[in-house]
């Protein structure tokens, strides 16, 4: 009841989204690339980390296991249902329970405060493989999966980002809130109360838990996320617009709990399920319809069938297969 695939609603949701034609990339030689030597050393050290955990997954119990599947959840949640869908494109409307859970949820995950998070993907979808575009896929699948964090950004990624509508989320308490205090909160989330909750609760070692549900969990959030930037630019059909890169690919879209229907979701990206098909594959939609259920979420932007199959017609590669 609560879905809206009103056109005119969609065009305007549409507007904040679309990719910049006008946008042109400068002439002459690219800047010089700067590494961001600590970046590398930290996300170095991290991976060594969860490479090591690995090793320690069949020293840990049954509840730790149980425990850090549920902390990838909740932090996988805080990205796609809270930063991505909710605050990036406002595909569909939270009451302040759910946003301060998911605000708690996206801290956990640690990917960048959500103001920021939010900023770089619109930032992300207007210039899209362009050198605006903060993990422009065009430079290979290594730069839009890490190395983007692991170099200075390049000009006009930070001059088309400081000239966005950022408004609503200047105005949103909840994410005003968790920029001032990130670094707490994610000293918190991500990494005391994953480490601390089975030790305290069912005598797991610190060691353990420090490995497996802090340390592996976080950076196989991490990498998922970064799938969808790398893996669903580069392979996958594109039934909705041959004319992008993004893809369908159903490895990210497993990984990402939903994040994979990529053609979909560049090609209508204020659609809050991501996807035309619904909660297939697809967690995180599947837990928006629940809190439009409990009454905690409404006003869920749905792109119509008939939209779909036009564009289908118009601008896919021909790979499409209903469901």
């Amino acid at each position: 009841i609560n879905k809206q695939p009103i056109r005119a609603r969609a065009r305007e949701s549409a507007g904040e989204d679309a990719f910049d034609h006008t946008y042109k990339e400068k002439e002459g030689p690219k800047p010089p690339r700067i590494i961001v030597w600590k970046n590398v050393i930290l996300m170095t050290l991290l991976h060594i980390g969860a490479f090591y955990g690995v090793f320690v997954v069949p020293s840990a119990s049954r509840l730790t296991l149980l425990w850090s599947v549920l902390c990838f959840l909740i932090s996988a949640l805080g990205v796609t249902a809270g930063a991505h869908r909710l605050w990036s494109h406002r595909s569909y409307k939270a009451t302040l329970p759910l946003k301060i859970f998911l605000g708690v949820a996206n801290s956990m995950a640690f990917q960048n405060d959500i103001f920021e998070w939010a900023r770089d993907h619109r930032v992300h979808h207007k210039y899209s493989e362009t050198d605006a575009d903060p993990h422009n896929a065009v430079r290979g699948f290594f730069f839009a999966h890490i190395g983007w964090l692991l170099v200075r950004k390049h000009p006009d990624v930070i001059e088309k980002g400081r000239k966005l509508e950022l408004t609503d989320l200047l105005a949103d308490k909840v994410v005003m809130f968790q920029r001032k205090h990130y670094k707490l909160s994610v000293l918190v989330m991500c990494f005391f109360i994953p480490t601390i909750v089975p030790w305290y609760l069912w005598g797991e070692s610190l060691w353990v838990a420090y490995f497996v549900p802090t340390l592996l969990r976080y950076t196989l959030v991490l990498n998922a996320t970064w799938l969808v930037n790398s893996a669903a630019h580069m392979w996958g059909n594109r039934p909705y617009d041959k004319n992008i890169n993004p893809r369908e690919n159903k490895f990210v879209t497993f990984s990402a709990i939903g994040e994979g229907f990529h053609n979909y979701h560049h090609t209508f990206p204020y659609d809050y399920a991501t996807s035309e098909f619904g909660c297939k594959l697809n967690l995180t939609t599947c837990f928006i319809d629940f809190m439009c259920f409990l009454g905690l979420a409404k006003d869920r932007k749905k792109v119509s069938r008939d939209l779909v199959l036009a564009r289908i017609q118009r601008t896919g590669d021909g790979s499409y297969r209903s469901g």
